[in-house]
């Protein structure tokens, strides 16, 4: 009987704990946000490994997310896909899931495809409004959570 538990406590352990990292381009990131429309806020972070300051607000992001039930916050790296584990293993130590996203296309088309006005700087902040979709607020760089705050407070009321 003891077994029986065990496998099937194993079981939900590692089913739970699972993370789907999805390699996608920014037309197909745009096509997820636009399911939230009139249901959510979106919040899109795109951060990287190496980007020091994508590290260290990650985990008020996760937070917000957490905290706010009107609120989709949609993560996705700027990493090379071959490191998708060390993503998934950065995820995972966050307590962010079940899944998240990698970009798979080239530089360019990705950064165009998501903000017209984005250099291409990390982190970079995109908040989609929840009834109509639009954006209503985008920033590269880090910010306090201050700004995070108050941009998904315009877009629940727009």
């Amino acid at each position: 009987m003891k077994n029986i538990f065990f496998l099937t406590y194993l079981f939900f352990e590692i089913a739970c704990s699972r993370i789907e990292l999805l390699p996608s381009t920014a037309i197909e990131l745009m096509d997820e946000v636009k399911k939230f429309k009139g249901e959510k806020v979106v919040l899109v972070n795109i951060w990287a490994l190496w980007c020091i300051p994508c590290v260290e607000e990650f985990p008020m992001i996760v937070d917000l997310d957490k905290e706010i039930k009107d609120l989709e916050v949609i993560f996705v790296s700027a990493d090379y896909e071959e490191q998708a584990e060390s993503v998934k293993a950065f995820l995972k130590q966050n307590s962010v899931g079940p899944v998240s996203y990698i970009k798979k296309e080239k530089d360019e088309p990705f950064i165009t495809g998501i903000h017209p006005k984005w250099s291409g700087s990390l982190p970079f902040t995109v908040v989609y409004a929840k009834e109509s979709g639009n954006i209503v607020d985008s920033w590269e760089g880090s910010e306090p959570e201050s700004r995070f705050r108050t941009a998904v407070k315009i877009a629940m009321n727009s």
